[in-house]
């Protein structure tokens, strides 16, 4: 027999060089970008702290009189912020999914129009592509607009 199968198979080897791998990943990408944000809920903390301290050292005449009005105004703030945050720290999570889930779909909407957008102005200068060949073909479904707006052939 040969001295590779006298040892005992490690069933989960896989399992390990992966785990291995995958703490090496985080280990790089935490010293090359610093340390991975933390939940919403946590981030939005940072945030009521960062913003009532920029607004505590402005020193401007409007503020100097209204200082200690200010200074009541932001103690309120963050009282009323804490408990909803403590209470509630997963619904900060999902409701920064679905403001990412928001602007992925204004992003495909825009890029959409601005893929429409291109089709027709390439059209209009003339050069040849599919926006010519629909503004030359009146049945086309594209050069359908809103209601209430005319097209206007620029040739």
């Amino acid at each position: 027999m040969s001295e590779a199968t006298d040892r005992p198979v490690d069933g989960d080897a896989w399992a390990d060089a992966c785990a291995e791998d995958l703490a090496a990943e985080k280990a790089r990408r935490r010293a090359e970008y610093g340390p991975p944000p933390g939940s919403a809920a946590e981030e939005l903390r940072k945030l009521v702290d960062a913003v009532a301290d920029k607004v505590s050292s402005l020193q401007t005449p409007l503020f100097g009189l209204a200082a200690p009005a200010v200074q009541q105004a932001i103690r309120q703030a963050k009282s009323a912020v804490e408990p909803v945050i403590e209470r509630n720290p997963q619904v900060f999570d999902h409701l920064a999914a679905a403001g990412n889930e928001l602007l992925a779909a204004y992003r495909s909407a825009v890029e959409g129009q601005e893929s429409r957008w291109t089709r027709t102005t390439e059209g209009a200068s003339g050069t040849a592509g599919p926006a010519k060949k629909a503004a030359d073909d009146p049945s086309d479904p594209r050069d359908e607009g809103p209601s209430g707006t005319e097209r206007i052939d620029l040739d």
